[in-house]
């Protein structure tokens, strides 16, 4: 009886770490430009994450979009998952151009005729991947 309980126990104490820390992901995609050129992946902890276009002579790649499950994601795990896209486009840098909540979605509930649509926020950041010349 207790080995049972001890496995139980167990299984409550992993789904309460999941439940704790599944819901802090960051979902990312990204966009390369027609006719940027085309570079090997980069090192993702050598990408900067700027909020002002440099100075520095450099080329656009293209566009990475990190969308955090809640509005309780660190900054960090989002600069984080902004890096890992953009070095997938090999690029140096990616420079944060868009940060706000907007609708991302909708819950649709309700019988047929009379259905509720609630929409759904999420805070969506777009940052361009850019290459230093």
């Amino acid at each position: 009886m207790t080995t049972i309980i001890n496995f139980i126990s167990g299984l409550l104490v992993i789904a309460m770490l999941l439940q704790a820390t599944g819901c802090q992901t960051v979902d990312t995609t990204h966009t390369q430009d027609v006719g940027s050129p085309k570079y090997p992946p980069s090192d993702p902890s050598q990408v900067q994450i700027l909020r002002t276009e440099p100075t520095r002579p450099h080329v656009r790649l293209g566009e990475v979009r990190a969308e955090p499950s809640s509005e309780s994601v660190d900054v960090s795990k989002i600069e984080e998952a902004l890096r890992q896209e953009a070095a997938k486009l090999g690029a140096d840098a990616a420079v944060v151009v868009y940060d706000r909540t907007e609708v991302t979605g909708a819950w649709v509930t309700g019988p047929w005729r009379d259905r509720s649509v609630q929409p759904i926020e999420g805070r969506v950041v777009i940052a361009i991947a850019i290459k230093y010349q």
